[in-house]
């Protein structure tokens, strides 16, 4: 099961794996807090993506596409494999610091590890309360 949830909500025993799924540390949150598995910075969306969307809900459509765009290159393929992976042997929880739990890069990543996991998207209200973890080729640790 992939679920989603944002950095500045404590972690829970049932979050299972989890994995922070931004480019940028969370301000004002500590490592020992975060209780992170893993910081797979190879699945965040690109410095320009990210600037170019800003967080604008009017744009996050057309960040959604172009965001499956770059999860499809190799480094971020593999990554998404891992997870996919380690989804299948349990609960992983996407971490995410954006303040918007419904327009956000980790709603787009897990609808794509839904896809490649076989499992069905979780309806919307579930989603803004959920979490995942994955194990991709990158940080073992935050900063």
């Amino acid at each position: 099961m992939i679920r989603i949830k944002r950095a500045y909500v404590p972690a829970d025993p049932s979050d299972g794996f989890r994995v922070l799924v931004d480019r940028l540390w969370p301000r004002g949150l500590k490592k020992s807090r975060a209780a992170l598995d893993l910081w797979a910075q190879a699945l965040a969306p690109s410095p320009s993506l990210r600037t170019w969307f800003g967080h604008d809900p009017e744009r996050f459509q057309a960040f959604a596409v172009r965001y499956r765009r770059e999860l499809r290159r190799a480094e971020a393929r593999t990554a998404l494999e891992t997870l996919a992976r380690q989804a299948a042997r349990g609960r992983v929880t996407l971490v995410y610091g954006a303040r918007d739990e419904v327009h956000n890069g980790a709603v787009v990543l897990r609808r794509a590890l839904q896809g490649m996991a076989g499992e069905r998207p979780a309806r919307r209200a579930e989603s803004r309360h959920s979490s995942a973890r994955a194990r991709p080729a990158l940080h073992s640790d935050g900063p």
